[in-house]
């Protein structure tokens, strides 16, 4: 009997930020908030407010989509003149294992060297080990922590362009 192979083509794009996409940031983030923490004051100040807080001022949310189905997503927001925050970064369970959080990490580099950013921090929580190794692939170092709006935050990491 004779095996058969069947190879799927899909074609995976990165995009910027599109108002019809705006709600699945939101679901995504909220699916791994919520299996793994909780839904904090801060996340739903940011789920209200992504135009204003994001977008018009100088940021980016970035969208994977695979065959146009978004299957993650990650924000950049801007700090300051030199440094970008990476946050809120999600890939949706069923696509997960695909890699598309490197993806979606060299959008977010990509950007910030394009806005002659210095440095793009985040924080995070050490119990998401497949995050923090994500950070590591990509040269991100341990911080010591700044103030944050976030009491899931126990690690802080920055990458310096």
């Amino acid at each position: 009997m004779t095996k058969l192979r069947f190879y799927i083509q899909m074609e995976i794009k990165i995009i910027g930020y599109n108002s019809q996409y705006k709600n699945d940031f939101i679901r995504l983030n909220k699916a791994w908030l919520e299996e793994y923490f909780y839904v904090e004051p801060h996340d739903l100040e940011t789920f209200n407010n992504i135009e204003n807080d994001i977008i018009e001022k100088e940021g980016e949310i970035f969208f994977c989509l695979i065959d146009n189905e978004i299957a993650g997503t990650v924000a950049m927001i801007k700090t300051n003149e030199e440094t970008y925050e990476l946050a809120k970064m999600a890939v949706d369970k069923k696509f997960q294992g695909m890699k598309l959080s490197n993806l979606l990490m060299e959008a977010c580099i990509e950007f910030a060297q394009q806005n002659n950013a210095k440095k793009i921090f985040l924080v995070s929580n050490r119990k998401l080990k497949p995050a923090l190794n994500l950070y590591s692939k990509f040269n991100f170092i341990e911080v010591p922590m700044d103030e944050t709006d976030y009491e899931r935050a126990d690690i802080q990491m920055e990458y310096t362009l």
